[in-house]
């Protein structure tokens, strides 16, 4: 494992052959996400860049993320601002080659939010409360939720959220597609698993491939879509599969075929 668990201190690491779980782990702050975090959060992309795997993130102590570090927030100035701290690494979360699937229990407010919506994937508890309030600490949501989130739920319920300060429960979140599952919390990170397994099935390089060009500019489609296209239809995957694929179908057609008599033999 190149990420040696112990170098963190504000991150749990759990590393599988096809996924890494990552759990947001400061609990006497609600795992609000403070500068250490997001330099931990760096070395991750940084390990998954080199290395793609699936990645699961979830939080700890039946919370998700509260949000920013207040206190760190608080004394943060203009130029503080300008280095996007906090949206630099989300933008590196949603680019990495594999899938992010998020795992939300409890808040999941802020740049807690913002986290979530940088996933390609979001399922939660019955307890998830998700939103942005940040316009009522006088700041804006400036980590990719005032586009993001529009993308996710339309125009009407992003600006209820970033406006008005609407915070969802898991129904509201789940019937907006905001969330595409509910579990209750013991069964919340093996609902994740499931999921990952599910992405394991499919042919690695063709999953990263389609998230690439998903989401790609819309001016850059088709083209884009035929180039890529082009690559996975050389692949030796593309060659394997497909005939595993043509083996079975005859393989069920030759015992739909055969006499009753051959298929009990069998």
């Amino acid at each position: 494992m190149a990420l040696n668990p112990e170098d963190f201190t504000t991150l749990l690491l759990e590393e599988r052959d096809d996924r890494l779980t990552v759990l947001l782990n400061r609990p006497e702050v609600r795992n609000a996400i403070d500068q250490k975090m997001v330099d931990e959060l760096h070395a991750v992309c940084a390990e998954l860049e080199r290395n793609p795997k699936v990645l699961i993130i979830a939080g700890t102590n039946g919370v998700f993320a509260s949000g920013a570090d207040i206190g760190q927030l608080r004394e943060r100035r203009r130029d503080d601002a300008l280095q996007g701290i906090n949206s630099t690494i989300f933008v590196r979360i949603a680019k990495l080659p594999m899938p992010v699937i998020a795992a939300l229990d409890g808040y999941c407010l802020g740049g807690g939010a913002e986290l979530a919506y940088a996933a390609d994937f979001r399922i939660g508890t019955p307890s998830v409360r998700i939103g942005n309030p940040e316009t009522g600490l006088g700041i804006m949501a400036a980590a990719g939720a005032t586009w993001r989130l529009k993308e996710l739920v339309g125009e009407p319920k992003a600006k209820e959220i970033l406006l008005a300060g609407a915070v969802l429960r898991a129904e509201e979140a789940l019937r907006i597609n905001l969330i595409t599952g509910i579990y209750e919390a013991p069964e919340l990170i093996d609902a994740a698993h499931a999921l990952a397994d599910r992405i394991a099935r499919q042919d690695p390089m063709a999953v990263r491939i389609t998230k690439s060009v998903f989401h790609a500019p819309a001016e850059a489609h088709p083209v884009i879509d035929t180039l890529a296209q082009g690559i996975l239809f050389e692949s030796q995957a593309k060659f394997d599969r497909m005939q595993a694929f043509l083996d079975k179908k005859s393989a069920a057609s030759h015992d739909k075929d055969a006499p009753a008599q051959d298929r009990n033999r069998k």
